[in-house]
Formats: structure tokens, sequence, C-alpha cells
């Protein structure tokens, strides 16, 4: 875990100097502080946690990146290849072009494709939203 997380003690209602036990307000009081420093504890880890974690996706993108790149690199030689190949039997503008019009094939294929599926994507979320919704109502008209 990361040491930015700090434990944080409990207090304890302390004794009153007359032997009394301490009253309903002073025990409510210190619930109420120690559900406020609990809450706290716990945004700290999850903060901790959240950092944690996104350096990892940070560095696992990173390599994505770097293979898509490669990939790139790997399609644009490959065309070129194709292309000179091509070449020792129909005019290297013609192999060019020809293979040009392969990969625009493609490229209208994946953003047709990708158009459709995009439209599958909700941003907004539903589920959440409605019960945050179902929630107010509740709020608003308890029933005893």
């Amino acid at each position: 875990m990361s040491t930015e997380y700090r434990e944080r003690p409990i207090r304890h209602v302390p004794p009153h100097p007359d032997g009394v036990e301490p009253s309903i307000g002073d025990l409510v009081d210190a619930i109420g502080q120690d559900l406020s420093a609990l809450v706290r504890t716990e945004i700290e880890l999850a903060k901790a946690e959240l950092k944690q974690e996104s350096a990892k996706a940070g560095k696992a993108a990173g390599m994505l990146g770097g293979a898509g790149y490669a990939g790139h690199l790997a399609m644009l030689f490959g065309s070129l290849t194709a292309v000179f190949a091509m070449s020792n039997v129909i005019n290297i503008a013609w192999a060019a072009l020809i293979v040009t019009a392969l990969w625009a094939a493609v490229g209208a294929a994946l953003y047709v494709s990708g158009r459709a599926g995009w439209r599958n994507v909700h941003l907004k979320s539903e589920q959440t939203v409605e019960s945050l919704k179902e929630d107010a109502r509740w709020a608003r008209h308890r029933t005893s």
C-alpha cells in the first residue's frame, strides 16, 4: 500500500471528573466524530489505491501505444513491400494505386463498423441516475 495512507485513532469519550457516565449528547458527538474520521480514512485509502492503479494503467497504456505504433510501421512497410512486389508485374504507379485502394476499403469497413458500435455506447450511467432518482423519491416520501 501507499505510505500516504495513515490510520487515524478512534476518539473515545473521556470519563467525567466526578465519575458520572457520559451523557447521550457526548456519546452522539463521539459517534459523529468517529464516523467522520472513518469516512476521511476510507477516502484517503481510496485515493491511495486509485493513484497506484492509475500508475499501472498509465504504463500499460504506454505499452499499448508503442505496440500500435509498431503495428502501424509493420503495415506501412508491408504495404511498400506489396507495391514493390507488384511493380515487377505492372507499372509501379498502378501497384501503388491498388494497395491504396485496398487500404481505403479496409478503412471504410472499419469506419462503418466503428460508427455502428459507437451508436450503442451510452456515456450516461442510466442505472445510477435511476437509483439516485429513486433515493430522492424515497427521501421525500418516507413511510413509517
